[in-house]
């Protein structure tokens, strides 16, 4: 006679054991806001879904490397580059078993990334630079990539400020709109392609009513 619970835990037994643990930001997620984790998910599904194919891709603004394992499943190398030594040498000890990622620090206001790539990926980093630093930032990082390398910028719509936690309207000191988004990215790329979020739904809706917006990039100029 057979015995599902016995079945089962002979299936789990054959689990390989990892022993992950949660970056600092996404560990307060999991314990303050779980449903914030599924929305920052499926934004980097999107994003690794459109740079698949893309050999060498550099994420720009890792922070706690939540999505880096989404980004590196569908290239075959990850630069994850940050600005916080301190979250990087974590990363590098938390993550150490996945081994096309490769942690390192890098300040795009001062410099390109020395290591050209086919696309560059930034989920929630430009609302976190200055706008006096802005046209800098982006320069060195458009000028990053291979000339037929692409940009995928995410980044939450202002539109949506006024329900937006404090934490982040502390941390959001140059949020755009989808108009702004548009303008900022429009000297560097002949193409650039706008979709919307609301929570984990992906859209071409209405821009003024998205909470979160994308803006992917191809063809340099």
């Amino acid at each position: 006679m057979s015995d599902s619970k016995d079945h089962w835990l002979a299936v789990r037994q054959q689990m390989a054991s990892y022993g992950v643990t949660l970056g600092k930001a996404t560990a307060q997620d999991y314990i303050h806001d779980p449903k914030h984790i599924a929305f920052v998910a499926s934004r980097y599904k999107f994003a690794a879904k459109m740079a698949a194919g893309c050999r060498e891709v550099l994420e720009v603004g890792c922070g706690d490397a939540f999505g880096a394992p989404f980004l590196a499943q569908t290239s075959d190398r990850l630069y994850c580059a940050d600005i916080d030594r301190e979250q990087l040498a974590d990363n590098s000890q938390r993550l150490a078993m996945l081994e096309k990622i490769e942690f390192c620090y890098h300040d795009f206001r001062e410099r390109p990334f020395p290591t050209p790539v086919d696309a560059v990926v930034l989920v929630d980093v430009i609302e976190h630079i200055f706008p006096d630093e802005e046209v800098t930032f982006v320069k060195n990082v458009i000028e990053s990539l291979r000339p037929h390398g692409i940009a995928i910028f995410g980044t939450p719509n202002i539109t949506a400020d006024p329900y937006a936690s404090p934490n982040s309207k502390i941390g959001h000191v140059n949020l755009k709109d989808h108009n702004t988004l548009r303008a900022l990215l429009s000297p560097y790329f002949h193409n650039i392609f706008m979709f919307s979020m609301n929570d984990e739904v992906l859209h071409t809706g209405f821009y003024p009513m998205a909470h979160y917006l994308w803006a992917v990039c191809a063809a340099r100029k």
